[in-house]
């Protein structure tokens, strides 16, 4: 009987068996368990919550399931004691290869089925930012190749061992190290890949990419192992060494055991995705460099051409030097660990350079030997595939390069020039970048970026000028509003994914009466630039941080699940109003906590602010009603709570379960806690007018760069008051 024809005869065999059902329907629904228990994507976006977790929680749970159901299967002969008749019939190789396959199509049938099942309940639970490739490739590779995995991994433990209690020791230790030792290494978590979030608004495809080459990876290595393994399948009444001693007789065999090996450990180092940088991020040895003599840097002109299909960037970078040295020098430049250098030209001919193995910051050094000319034209041609900052290697994706969005920062967008000093008081630099017409281009900065020249292929090429060595780039799907608020323009930036949740949730409107009280009450933003300033919402691995003319907002500030947090608002509207008031406080002015029970954070003043604007568009009824209520209902309820009045008992609670309780009471203190006690202090100090001047007094205080942080003590000193004074109870 030929093999394939035992394929099928096994398949159906198995398809007519309970067990195998009740395995496919507990894979099935598995990804609940991503709903509520198993939550690895920590990120607050509807696809995060409701795709991502789900998916990774149907492939860690659906792969031990599978795992154990192999080892039962391929155990089977074994227990009823007929594997010497069945050998006999059907040499043990050619069995365990069938069992293989047929365990294969039975995964595959119930990743199909949940995919199936889960499709019209995740589109009904992300909403509007739903998408379906983003679901298809979300369980194809999250949860898929789980099940694979594992039956392969569960299939060489037993094919070596020859033992189910053994087998099933070693895969749960194997499965073990998956989901706790390695869930944060992006490269060993087999099982449950690590993937911290999924963006609603842009594409995903790093991401992706990521998991999709460790996965690669892992498949290799499993395939070679359980090759080996098959190799030691005992038969000619032999033990395990004699029948590997008989297998490895025919040569294919070790040969492609060891080229499986090979590939999988050439692709392990050859990881594409994350760099080498030091992990020691107190170390600036590239800022270090002496600054070069009698060189200066008059002017840079960049041209970068992302490839979005590939997520890889090919660019030309020009500078001009002026060196009155007349000596030969070699300047330094910061690239991104993953670019290669395709050549370095001085005045048309190529001088040499060298790129270091050592990289910190996400950038490896490029060195280049100046000539001793007066005048230097030098270009640079580099391209690749950016890697990330293996610090923060569980947070891929933030240099993502779509068709959706595109993130390029600083030695990722063109060589940073790092100990040559500008001609004048900054080096002008010229910017241009070609992308599909579809996408919009804002630098991160004062700059406005232009369309100069649109093209046959779909693409078009934009322009901007700038000052400085490196720069930030975003560019994507964008929806742009122009808001006229606290005397200055304002252009704010979201995906267009979102339009009907932003436009829902009023953005245009709390963007304006945010501006113009906050402004009015506290001062302008000390990073608004020229009467002008941009608002961009980036993808969900950015966000929190400005500079001269532009401030980043998360996506995660604009999801669904997030807009209708009671604690930061009433309505997602309030709540918009909330996210955007941190632009003053938590941006424009740091907070110092010194702890989890400490009260003192950027929310409470947020809260606070966010109450003040809302009592003055509604009333002060609407504002007693759904805040200072509110907070007080919740700190009565936080004062009765069994774990505050005895808190020893938290401490003995199981890790998880005390951090989600402590989590909630650290909410309450920062959410409602601390507003109350502003709200008390505010009647203290003699009422809104001077609370105001003494926000304001503390928001345009001189800030000490080595800690900008505004403390408790500062806010009480600026009062006049203790901490006992705002006691609530």
């Amino acid at each position: 009987m030929n093999t394939l024809r035992l394929c099928f005869l096994e398949l159906c065999r198995l398809l007519a068996c309970r067990l195998t059902w009740l395995v496919i329907a507990l894979t099935l629904l598995s990804p609940l368990s991503g709903l509520w228990l198993f939550r690895p994507a920590s990120a607050g976006t509807m696809l995060s919550m409701y795709l991502a977790n789900p998916a990774i929680a149907g492939g860690a749970a659906g792969g031990i399931l599978f795992g154990l159901f192999t080892v039962y299967e391929l155990d089977r002969g074994v227990r009823s004691r007929v594997n010497l008749l069945t050998d006999a019939v059907i040499p043990a190789p050619r069995m365990t290869l069938i069992h293989l396959w047929a365990l294969s199509a039975a995964a595959l049938l119930a990743l199909c089925l949940t995919m199936a099942v889960w499709l019209p309940v995740s589109r009904a639970l992300i909403g509007s930012v739903f998408d379906i490739e983003d679901f298809a490739l979300a369980y194809l590779l999250f949860m898929g190749p789980a099940l694979l995995l594992a039956i392969l991994a569960a299939a060489a433990f037993w094919q070596f061992s020859g033992r189910a209690d053994l087998s099933l020791v070693l895969f749960a230790a194997f499965a073990g190290l998956s989901l706790t030792v390695w869930a944060d290494r992006w490269q060993l978590c087999w099982l449950n890949p690590c993937v911290w979030a999924l963006s609603d608004d842009f594409s995903n495809g790093r991401m992706f990419r990521s998991v999709a080459y460790m996965r690669f990876n892992w498949l290799l290595f499993l395939s070679g192992v359980w090759l080996l393994s098959w190799l030691c399948i005992r038969q000619y009444g032999k033990g395990l060494s004699g029948s590997l001693a008989q297998s490895i007789r025919i040569r294919r065999y070790p040969v492609a055991v060891l080229l499986l090996l090979l590939l999988s450990g050439t692709a392990y180092a050859a990881q594409p995705m994350v760099d080498r940088s030091n992990p020691d991020q107190t170390v600036m040895a590239f800022s270090g460099l002496p600054w070069l003599d009698g060189v200066t840097c008059t002017s840079r002109q960049v041209q970068v051409f992302p490839d979005t299909a590939s997520g890889s960037v090919n660019g030309t970078a020009s500078f001009r030097f002026e060196n009155i040295s007349g000596q030969a020098r070699t300047a330094a430049f910061g690239i991104n660990p993953g670019y290669r250098i395709a050549s370095v030209r001085a005045n048309g001919a190529e001088v040499s350079y060298s790129v270091s193995s050592y990289e910190e910051f996400n950038e490896a050094l490029l060195s280049v030997l100046l000539p001793p000319d007066e005048t230097i034209l030098l270009t640079v041609e580099y391209g690749g595939f950016p890697r990330e900052n293996r610090n923060t290697s569980v947070m891929q994706g933030r240099l993502e390069i779509s068709s959706e969005y595109i993130c390029l920062e600083h030695g990722a967008l063109s060589p940073r020039l790092i100990n040559v000093l500008p001609g004048g008081t900054a080096s002008p630099a010229s910017i241009e970048i070609t992308l599909p017409a579809s996408m919009t281009v804002i630098p991160f900065g004062d700059s406005d970026a232009r369309v100069i020249a649109s093209h046959a292929d779909g693409t078009a090429t934009w322009r901007y000028e700038a000052d400085g060595t490196g720069g930030i780039l975003y560019a994507g799907d964008y929806i742009r509003e122009d808001i006229t608020a606290g005397g200055i323009g304002i252009e704010l930036y979201y995906g267009r994914r979102h339009q009907a949740v932003m436009e829902s949730a009023g953005a245009a409107n709390a963007v304006k009466a945010v501006a113009d009280y906050c402004t009015a009450h506290y001062g302008p933003l000390s990073f608004g630039s020229g009467g002008t300033l941009k608002l961009i919402q980036s993808r969900v691995t950015g966000g929190g941080y400005a500079t001269e003319g532009a401030s980043l907002l998360d996506e995660t500030d604009f999801t669904a699940a997030n807009l209708e947090d009671g604690g930061k608002g009433a309505g997602a509207g309030e709540v918009m109003i909330h996210e955007l008031v941190h632009q003053w406080w938590g941006l424009g002015n740091m907070f110092d906590t010194s702890g989890p029970a400490d009260a003192w954070s950027a929310e409470g003043l947020t809260v606070y602010t966010t109450y003040r604007i809302v009592k003055e568009l509604y009333g002060e009824d609407y504002a007693r009603e759904h805040y200072t209520d509110r907070w007080q209902s919740e700190v009565d309820d936080y004062r009765l709570n069994f774990y505050v009045r005895r808190p020893e008992y938290l401490s003995a609670l199981p890790g998880k379960q005390r951090l989600e309780i402590s989590n909630r009471l650290s909410y309450v203190r920062q959410y409602c806690e601390m507003p109350l006690k502003i709200l008390k202090a505010e009647k203290l100090v003699g009422g809104e007018a001077a609370m105001d001047q003494i926000l304001s007094d503390l928001f345009n205080r001189e800030l000490d760069p080595q800690s900008p942080f505004l403390t408790f003590q500062e806010f009480l000193d600026a009062c006049g008051l203790n901490e006992e004074d705002l006691n609530l109870e």
